[in-house]
């Protein structure tokens, strides 16, 4: 843990500010989900790297992320939809209601995510100026590191390191060796929360650091030299508020047993000045798809269940798809879910259906791929069963506590007497066809819980907002966005809306 910590801090200072040779206009639409191998032409630096992603800024810039050959493709994209978790935008918070501005300095301080090989203190990492994150470091919801909860082989410290990427780039560090950022206010009310947990005896971060652990106090002495303490606490905080450190057994108080608080109950708890920084930033549910591990098989649950260690994680999560070709299934939880089905024809107990979607508690909505047209749809009970009639796509999905179903040609509502009620005529999307913006209008107030989303046609996630009951209006910027046909959806725990829009070449 020390190595890593410290090395991570090193990277960044062994090459001058403004040195990076990655471009911000590769084009990653060629890809499928958008990894594609590393571009030639660079410096002998990267040699050992083989493929590319990259989230682009709206001020033309980008964010690059470059992997070494081990680095599965599920690994990848993990680290690209972390780092997009994170700037996604957060309407009522202090610091989180439009991140443009974070995601935008990261492009100007050219911020690389390097994906490594092995694990750190194996290998000297390249001469590359950029944020390290190693192979056995990545564990992707679902694969075996992450059910399991190997924390000695395979901690999963994808959030923390990608989070010392955007503090470092992007929110910014006040004092030395530090980089331009654009939330100093935050990073104040940083740094206050970090040097109220060392105060007391370093009673509550790090725990040890004043002298009876040596290397818990020789790590600070040198974070204090680094000038890199708040990015360490903030990242132990961070890591508990989603439940990274539920598992772990061998001690109390999360980050290796260094920071007080394993959970976020114990956070709010122990260290209520660093529960404050939490609402003020980061979502409270990570509030975008991400990807369930091609090698899962079996049912993924993302509601807590004590029988289930891995779940201490899982049950912050609030998007899912089931990827690869083994039977499977996705359980979710009380808030608003989207469920994706893999390619597989998977069987469940007793023979009952396929690829069974079960949205549990609140308002859920199952992904499909093609049009409606292009589906079987039979109700047996309480359970509805899809078949897809294009081969080696969507495969037939058991939907149970599924509210609609949403394919590339609309939203269709399964009807019961619990589902959504829809409130299209209520709401208002123009100019349509849009150009560089397009306004989203309603005289009603939606519920506490609602949100705002955008998909493409394909049902991906594009943006997603929290609403507040007062608000009558939203604006959404399409200057990053292709042309083609999208979808607005407002919905709370009753009512939903969703209109399409169309928009045009710029």
């Amino acid at each position: 843990m020390k190595r890593a910590i410290v090395l991570s801090i090193f990277i960044w200072s062994i090459l001058p500010f403004g040195c990076a040779q990655l471009l911000d206009n590769y084009d990653i639409s060629t890809s499928p989900n958008g990894i594609i191998p590393m571009p030639s032409g660079l410096p002998s630096a990267y040699s050992s790297f083989v493929k590319y992603t990259k989230i682009q800024a709206p001020n033309g810039q980008a964010v690059h992320f470059i992997a070494q050959d081990a680095i599965t493709d599920a690994q990848m994209l993990r680290a690209r939809n972390i780092l997009q978790f994170y700037l996604t935008n957060l309407p009522g918070s202090e610091y989180g209601v439009d991140k443009t501005a974070v995601l935008n300095q990261m492009g100007t301080n050219e911020a690389i995510l390097m994906l490594l090989n092995g694990s750190d203190g194996d290998v000297n990492p390249p001469n590359v100026f950029g944020q390290p994150l190693y192979q056995n470091e990545m564990a992707v919801e679902g694969h075996a590191w992450y059910i399991n909860n190997d924390f000695e082989e395979h901690r999963d410290a994808s959030f923390e390191e990608i989070l010392h990427l955007m503090h470092d780039t992007g929110i910014g560090v006040d004092g030395p060796n530090s980089f331009p950022g654009v939330l100093a206010d935050y990073q104040a009310e940083i740094r206050a929360a970090q040097e109220n947990a060392a105060t007391d005896n370093f009673s509550i971060w790090p725990i040890g650091a004043s002298g009876s652990n040596p290397g818990v106090a020789e790590w600070y002495n040198e974070l204090s030299d680094e000038n890199s303490l708040t990015q360490e606490y903030l990242a132990s905080v961070v890591d508990s508020y989603y439940g990274l450190w539920g598992p772990w057994t061998e001690t109390s108080g999360g980050m290796w047993g260094i920071y007080i608080a394993k959970t976020r109950s114990e956070i709010e708890m122990l260290d209520p000045i660093g529960y404050a920084l939490m609402p003020k930033y980061f979502s409270p549910f990570i509030n975008i798809n991400m990807d369930i591990d091609p090698s899962f098989n079996g049912t993924f649950t993302m509601a807590y269940d004590v029988n289930q260690a891995y779940t201490h994680k899982s049950q912050y999560l609030q998007h899912c798809t089931l990827t690869g070709m083994n039977a499977s299934n996705l359980k979710g939880n009380d808030e608003y879910n989207r469920l994706t089905g893999n390619v597989a024809d998977n069987t469940l107990e007793g023979g009952k259906g396929n690829d069974r979607l079960d949205g549990n508690e609140g308002m859920d909505i199952a992904i499909f791929t093609g049009n409606q047209s292009e589906y079987t749809v039979a109700i047996q009970g309480d359970m509805t069963i899809v078949s897809d009639n294009t081969n080696d796509r969507d495969g037939v999905d058991t939907l149970l506590n599924i509210e609609s179903m949403r394919y590339a040609d609309g939203d269709v509502q399964l009807t019961t007497a619990t589902k959504l009620i829809s409130i299209d005529q209520e709401v208002r999307v123009f100019p349509n066809p849009a150009a560089d913006f397009f306004q989203v209008e309603w005289e009603i107030a939606f519920k506490d819980g609602a949100s705002i989303n955008l998909f493409d046609q394909a049902g991906q996630l594009i943006q997603s907002d929290s609403l507040f009951s007062n608000e009558r209006q939203y604006q959404f910027s399409t200057l990053a966005l292709s042309a083609g046909i999208y979808w607005v959806e407002l919905i709370d725990r009753t009512r939903v809306a969703r209109k399409k829009i169309v928009l045009l070449s710029k």
